[in-house]
C-alpha cells in the first residue's frame, strides 16, 4: 500500500476502461481525515491483494476527482472493471471498509 498520494493521475477514460477491481482513495497527505483513515485501508486492504489500490492526490485542477464529483477527503470509490460499485467518504472505522470491499469483490 502506497503511503503517499501520487499527484500524476490515470485519465476519467482510462480508469473507465480498468479491468478488474480498483480501490481509488482521493485525498491529500496533509490531510487529516485522509491520515485518520490510512491505519484503517492499511488494516484491511492485505485481506484484498485481488483489489488495485491507486491513491490519488485531490485538489482544485485535478480532473479526475471532478470526473468522480469528489467534495470531501478523503473519498474512497470501489470499482469493477471501470464502473462504480460503491464509496464511502471520511470512513471512522474498519467496518465500513470491510462491507464496500465485500460488496466489490462478491459480486464477481
Amino acid at each position: 500500500m502506497s503511503s503517499e498520494y501520487s499527484s500524476t493521475a490515470p485519465t476519467a477514460a482510462e480508469v473507465r476502461a480498468k479491468p478488474g477491481m480498483t480501490l481509488i482513495e482521493f485525498g491529500t497527505d496533509w490531510c487529516g481525515h485522509c491520515q485518520a483513515a490510512q491505519p484503517l485501508l492499511a488494516k484491511v486492504m492485505p485481506d484484498y491483494p485481488e483489489v488495485t489500490h491507486l491513491k490519488i492526490e485531490d485538489g482544485s485542477g485535478r480532473p479526475l476527482g471532478r470526473a468522480f464529483n469528489v467534495k470531501l477527503w478523503p473519498t474512497l470509490v470501489f470499482l469493477r472493471d471501470g464502473v462504480e460499485v460503491t464509496r464511502l467518504i471520511r470512513p471512522t472505522s474498519v467496518s465500513p471498509l470491510e462491507e464496500a470491499l465485500e460488496q466489490l469483490v462478491g459480486e464477481g
